[in-house]
């Protein structure tokens, strides 16, 4: 395994990682760790189930309940031989 050290990086940067560390009970080390790994290590960050990946991330809060309203028919297309009509 290799160590990296990465220079120039600003004060507010630094501090926005090391909130982030702390709020997720991680070192600094281990959160840039788990940045890099979750952006650059083979996965695409995107999940194969979003839905499910949503219900997991809420079902801890109560869940989400969401009220849609109906859907109606779509409206017809525009005829692209008519003229455009100006409001």
């Amino acid at each position: 395994m290799i160590s990296i050290t990465i220079d120039n990086i600003d004060d507010a940067l630094q501090k926005h990682l090391s909130v982030r560390a702390a709020a997720r009970g991680h070192s600094l080390e281990d959160e840039a760790r788990d940045i890099l790994r979750r952006t650059v290590g083979g996965e695409n960050g995107m999940p194969e189930d979003i839905a499910a990946d949503i219900h997991s991330r809420f079902a801890p809060l109560g869940g989400v309940d969401i009220k849609l309203p109906p859907r109606g028919p779509m409206r017809e297309p525009p005829d692209s031989d008519e003229p455009a009509k100006t409001i």
